[in-house]
């Protein structure tokens, strides 16, 4: 966990991502579209390249939801006290889940198993990327020889 200056500015962060987060997920369908439009645009895209639209924005939509729970990954650890990996994960799969389970009430959005996946490894693959900056960061770098 952060410390000081560095803690407050990681929690603004992270007050500001589970914001953005909170309008992408709990947003009627038809007001998220802004937001979430992408992904459609994105398999249009891949569809005029001869990937077929029904492919694309099935992998496009899974990816996003990875991207979408990689800052939680990130910022979990960096502005709590925890320290086991698994209790990181498990919130993302905690909070993957009440956000599908509250999606079912919201007109137009559509629950599954595959977002809770999604989210739930884009948690983990945030926190893998968060281990892998700090182990580079404790390694010492090596010095480069003065020039003559």
């Amino acid at each position: 966990m952060l410390t000081g200056r560095p803690l407050l500015v990681a929690r603004g962060v992270f007050g500001v991502y589970l914001v953005a987060l909170a309008l992408i997920v709990f947003l009627p369908a038809d007001n998220a579209r802004p937001m979430t439009g992408v992904v459609a645009i994105a398999a249009n895209w891949l569809a005029t390249i001869g990937v077929p639209f029904v492919v694309g924005y099935t992998v496009l939509e899974f990816l996003a939801n990875v991207v979408l729970f990689g800052p939680l990954g990130v910022l979990l650890p960096l502005t709590t006290p925890l320290r086991r990996p698994w209790h990181v994960i498990a919130i993302g799969l905690a909070a993957t889940v009440i956000i599908e389970l509250v999606q079912l009430s919201i007109p137009g959005r559509v629950s599954s198993w595959s977002d809770v996946a999604a989210n739930t490894i884009g948690t983990a693959v945030g926190l893998a990327a968060l281990a892998a900056f700090r182990e580079l960061r404790r390694r010492p770098h090596p010095v480069a020889a003065p020039r003559r």
